[in-house]
């Protein structure tokens, strides 16, 4: 089992990042939460990781926070949600923000994420509920977005930032909605961010 990885960003493409680590790059999909908050690339970084292995592939995740794993985790474990889905909770939603849906029942919120119908949104309440008491979530679990350092801007970052939300469950008009009016926030991961609070607050 691969449990962290320290190195170099060499690479950051929603939702996709490329660590160097003694030579050997290592690809991992991690939520946009994550991705926000990285460094730009070429920057050390060190991502907590959960390897996923199937039968035509090894899949890594990466995590800026150990707590985000942990979640990560615990939603894989709930009937019917796979890492896919996983992935997009976190993207739309910061641990604590999950935690609070699931404490006080608000399915609605969970059902503005892609993949997350009604019957699931109450499964993840129900079976949730009791893992919540392992770990709390910290104050400061927002604070690595507010100065995460910019990335130099995509080739077009407006088309990164749509495949990106489509490769979490959005559909592709859907996910062209989303971004309308946000192609002045710069990077690829800032405009996937403001889609998904919009998506959400919606």
């Amino acid at each position: 089992m691969i449990g962290r990885l320290r190195g170099t960003l060499l690479e950051k493409q929603p939702p996709w990042l490329v660590v160097d680590v003694a030579g050997v790059g290592y690809e991992l999909e991690a939520s946009m939460n994550t991705l926000v908050a990285l460094p730009g690339t070429g920057e050390p970084v060190a991502l907590y990781t959960h390897l996923t292995v199937r039968e035509d592939a090894h899949l890594l995740y990466g995590f800026l926070r150990e707590q985000e794993r942990a979640l990560f985790r615990a939603l894989i474990k709930v009937n019917g949600v796979g890492p896919k889905l996983a992935l997009a909770i976190l993207s739309g939603m910061d641990e604590a923000a999950f935690m609070r849906c699931v404490m006080d029942d608000d399915a609605k919120a969970l059902t503005r994420l892609p993949g997350v119908g009604k019957k699931t949104a109450e499964r993840l309440i129900i079976e949730m509920r009791d893992r919540f008491p392992h770990w709390e979530p910290s104050g400061d679990a927002l604070a690595g977005l507010a100065g995460a350092a910019p990335e130099p801007a995509q080739q077009d970052p407006l088309a990164d930032a749509e495949a990106a939300l489509v490769s979490l469950g959005y559909k592709p008009a859907e996910a062209a909605r989303m971004l309308v009016g946000l192609e002045g926030e710069g990077s690829t991961e800032a405009m996937i961010k403001a889609a998904l609070s919009r998506r959400m607050a919606g």
